[in-house]
């Protein structure tokens, strides 16, 4: 009896390195990286008429961690900000390093670093985790939102190193079917709260008797001030009826 083809592949080792293709033209640790993404709680970003919002699910399970530690949408610059799919602590370095180019870039050239240019860099150190022998890829999807010159902006990037701008887009558990109603129901005209709100609900759909206001991270950056807002908690209540 022929084995399944992924039992072959791992019979010959094809899975055992990063760096290595199957016969068949897939890197199979790159492939279970992004299984590892599928598990991470989800996160909503969207571009809206008068700025960029990111609702991120915490999923604390455990009631001793205290929610507000458990932050899930990280600041960039003030007019910037990101959230992350899969094993968070793969996130943070990433974000750590994110950080640094924009206060390099603000001492250098007097200005906020653009949201393409963090992109840019954190798809680069990914793809570079896929290249060289050594080291298994960045298990997370990153969503990253910013402000620019009044523009918003909205960027995904994979575990391949891959990214691309969105109008809207979902990483996470569930991401395909939240991208569904995205999909449908996106607006581009909708305001910042009515993004929030409209997120909220696509939550709320889909976590059923499990929905609860305090497992969310908002965040949001308007055009007119390029400035990060944050909501947790008991502020979200108005958001989400």
């Amino acid at each position: 009896m022929d084995m399944p083809t992924e039992m072959q592949h791992q019979a010959m080792g094809y899975d055992r390195a990063a760096t290595m293709f199957s016969p068949d033209g897939h890197l199979l640790q790159v492939e279970y990286a992004e299984k590892t993404v599928r598990l991470g709680s989800a996160s909503i970003g969207l571009v809206c008429k008068d700025g960029i919002v990111i609702v991120a699910d915490k999923r604390i399970r455990d009631k001793l961690i205290a929610p507000e530690s458990a932050s899930k949408i990280f600041e960039i610059d003030e007019h910037m900000i990101a959230t992350a799919a899969g094993i968070l602590s793969d996130a943070r370095i990433l974000i750590d390093h994110a950080q640094v180019l924009a206060q390099q870039n603000k001492v250098t050239y007097g200005t906020p670093v653009e949201p393409i240019t963090i992109i840019r860099m954190i798809a680069d150190r990914k793809q570079m985790f896929t290249q060289y022998g050594g080291a298994r890829p960045y298990g997370i999807a990153v969503l990253l939102a910013g402000v620019s010159k009044g523009q918003s902006h909205l960027y995904t990037s994979d575990v391949t190193g891959n990214f691309f701008a969105y109008k809207a887009n979902a990483i996470g558990e569930h991401d395909e079917k939240i991208k569904e109603t995205l999909r449908s129901d996106y607006d581009e005209n909708m305001s910042v709260e009515d993004g929030i709100k409209f997120c909220l609900k696509i939550f709320k759909d889909i976590l059923g008797k499990n929905f609860d206001l305090i497992r969310f991270d908002v965040a949001y950056v308007k055009k007119s001030e390029e400035k990060l807002v944050r909501i947790q908690g008991e502020a979200l209540k108005k958001y989400s009826r």
